[in-house]
């Protein structure tokens, strides 16, 4: 089995945002950052000695406008076919996220007034559908997506046979990765509970680090400590009446 390398590509700020390249027998790209991004990213690909039009797969782990804002504009720039999970096909095709958010804090609150957040991206049909684990051995790469739901109902995450979790918004560095190292929620979940059922499962497979779409790479131990004060805290929201979950 060949290596898989885990490339992160900035698309705002230092962490604030990142896209992920996966170097193994062929490149893949994982998320494809905020509308008009597309270009941004593939110079960087090319800044990192990949040719652009070698990309195998275009992997989008879930329907927020900051993972598949430029997801279309990319396919065209590499001609790379674009991957996404079967129940975040409404965002995809209309370009519009699922809309209230619903915030994890305060951070959320305030996050969810930006207007760049309500914009419509441009629309995509994924070539591969996903609809469970998936092996990514035909696009030439040590890994496999998995379902990662309760972020958003189709949030995926891309795990290599090295033991690398490209997580996306399941878990996040604090303050949107102002804070190295910490991990967060991220400012939006439509399922916590959901979310936080899905990270354990991902621990459980004992990864060697997760790789976030909001700063730097976490340390799994850290996060098993934080999960279970995040299962406190939910707990007490929910025996509160507090927690709020999209109705799908």
């Amino acid at each position: 089995m060949s290596r898989t390398k885990v490339v992160p590509i900035p698309v705002m700020g230092r962490h604030n945002i990142n896209a992920y390249l996966l170097l193994g027998r062929r490149p893949v790209i994982v998320d494809a950052g905020t509308p008009g991004s597309g270009q941004k990213i593939h110079d960087q690909v090319t800044a990192l000695g990949v040719d652009p039009a070698d990309v195998a797969l275009i992997v989008i782990t879930h329907g927020h406008i900051d993972h598949f804002g430029s997801a279309a504009e990319l396919h065209r720039l590499t001609g790379a076919p674009l991957a996404g999970h079967i129940a975040d096909l409404g965002p995809y095709r209309s370009g519009r996220v699922r809309e209230p958010y619903l915030p994890t804090g305060p951070m959320g609150r305030l996050m969810a007034r930006n207007r760049k957040l309500h914009v419509r991206a441009e629309p995509f049909e994924p070539a591969v559908l996903v609809r469970g684990e998936t092996s990514l051995e035909d696009f030439g790469l040590a890994a496999r997506i998995m379902p990662t739901p309760g972020h958003t109902a189709g949030s995926v995450s891309v795990l290599t046979g090295d033991g690398d979790l490209v997580a996306g918004d399941l878990i996040a560095g604090s303050f949107m990765g102002l804070i190295p190292g910490r991990p967060a929620n991220p400012p939006f979940h439509d399922d916590p509970q959901q979310n936080l059922a899905s990270l354990r499962e991902m621990l459980a497979l004992n990864p060697a680090r997760l790789h976030v779409g909001h700063g730097t790479a976490l340390d799994p131990g850290r996060i098993r400590r934080w999960a279970e004060r995040e299962h406190d805290r939910l707990a007490r929201l929910g025996a509160a009446g507090r927690l709020a979950t999209r109705d799908e």
